[in-house]
């Protein structure tokens, strides 16, 4: 698997596609399903600033977008005007007009593709708000902006080659989470194996290809084992799996985003955060992790870390914010759509740091604890345990987010 971008009405969605359809540069249009119509920039404009609309399909100049790639990131260019589709102002706000701009490589004018039934949300990369019509009208010439996302027809998009052109298959998406978008679903089977001895640099974007890697450390819990790949600050790692012995898993030297990756076997920690920046963000999109018997995720930088659509199986803690570590940061970590199965914590924070942990759609199989508050201390004492359960301050949810079965 190789992972790509198609420019779909403007909007760059990042995708995986079979190796044998890797990105060629193909011509797309996006078809609205709630209206029938066609993303579009109005009379075949070839200046900034332009918001796009909806028009009766055609496939003439103005509906027509080619796939590019820039760097480790990927960009949606009109074909017409050569102009990337943004949000105006990199705004992270509902209801922001989507445009055409010089391309710069912002976040704002990078997109993600996640399937939906037969068709597409297309959500953009820097707000995780979804491309679509205005009010959601299904009349011509409607204007497209971002809204959160949900259900809603116009907020859907189906994948049209365009005319004439030959860009490959239709990409598939690799599933994030599972099939119920809770962190529920299958266990994926992997495409191959990867015997990796040493720790692998990502770069700015890696995409796996659902292969299986493996082969640092023990398999236990050991201290300071070399991790299995090392992701930089913006950096994206997508459709792995990684099982024993896999080190000290992920490190996220700054603000990265996880997606769809499995842990087969939690060594050491599935990944570590450790960013000094209060607002570097992290994300784990997707995927699951097996047997970590201390912890999965252990944050010892600062900032935020979310956690949406995952599965977590036979462990300790499913999230740590460093009690001792040599720096004492306030660490956030947001999570929704968790399924836990066999799991005696969720969270476990310092509340005299400033600490907060969000919780929303938890599914607990059997019992686990939530959220536990401790007290920060210096490195070389052991953290005190305060207390666990919701707060209102520093364990923020109330009984309709935790669904016990």
């Amino acid at each position: 698997m190789t992972a790509g971008l198609l420019m779909t009405g403007g909007l760059t969605v990042l995708i995986t596609m079979p190796a044998s359809a890797a990105h060629s540069n193909g011509n797309y249009t996006l078809a609205n399903a709630g209206s029938g119509l066609c993303a579009a920039v109005p009379g075949q404009s070839t200046g900034d600033g332009v918001q796009l609309v909806q028009a009766t399909c055609a496939g003439t100049a103005g509906q027509v977008f080619t796939v590019t790639a820039s760097g480790g990131g990927y960009q949606i260019k009109a074909a017409h005007s050569g102009k990337c589709a943004g949000v105006r102002d990199a705004s992270t706000s509902a209801g922001k007009p989507v445009q055409q701009e010089t391309c710069t490589g912002a976040a704002s004018q990078t997109w993600q593709l996640t399937a939906s039934g037969s068709n597409y949300q297309v959500v953009n990369a820097n707000g995780g708000k979804c491309l679509n019509v205005k009010d959601n009208s299904t009349a011509v010439n409607a204007l497209l902006q971002q809204n959160s996302c949900d259900s809603v027809a116009t907020k859907h998009w189906t994948l049209r080659p365009a005319g004439g052109s030959t860009p490959g298959p239709t990409p598939t998406v690799t599933p994030t989470g599972g099939s119920g978008g809770d962190g529920s679903g299958p266990w994926p089977s992997d495409t191959g194996s990867v015997h990796q001895t040493t720790t692998r640099e990502t770069g700015s974007f890696f995409d796996g290809g659902m292969k299986r890697y493996y082969g640092i450390g023990d398999g236990g819990q050991s201290e300071s084992q070399d991790p299995m790949f090392v992701v930089p600050n913006g950096g994206t790692i997508q459709n792995v799996i990684i099982d024993a012995p896999a080190g000290d898993g992920i490190h996220c030297e700054g603000s990265c985003t996880i997606r769809n990756v499995w842990w087969n076997d939690v060594g050491e920690d599935a990944a570590t955060f450790k960013s000094s920046s209060s607002s570097a963000t992290y994300l784990v999109d997707g995927g699951g992790a097996k047997s970590g018997a201390d912890k999965v995720f252990q944050h010892n930088g600062a900032g935020t870390l979310t956690i949406k659509n995952f599965q977590v199986h036979s462990s300790g803690k499913l999230y740590r914010a460093c009690g001792n570590c040599s720096t004492s940061y306030q660490r956030h970590v947001v999570m929704d759509g968790i399924t836990a199965r066999t799991t005696k914590v969720l969270a476990g924070i310092n509340s005299n740091w400033g600490d907060t942990a969000r919780f929303s759609r938890i599914t607990v199989y059997g019992s686990a604890t939530i959220c536990e508050r401790y007290q920060g201390v210096p490195k070389g004492s052991e953290p005190v345990k305060l207390g666990s359960g919701p707060d209102g301050v520093h364990c923020r949810y109330s009984e309709s987010d935790i669904t016990y079965r």
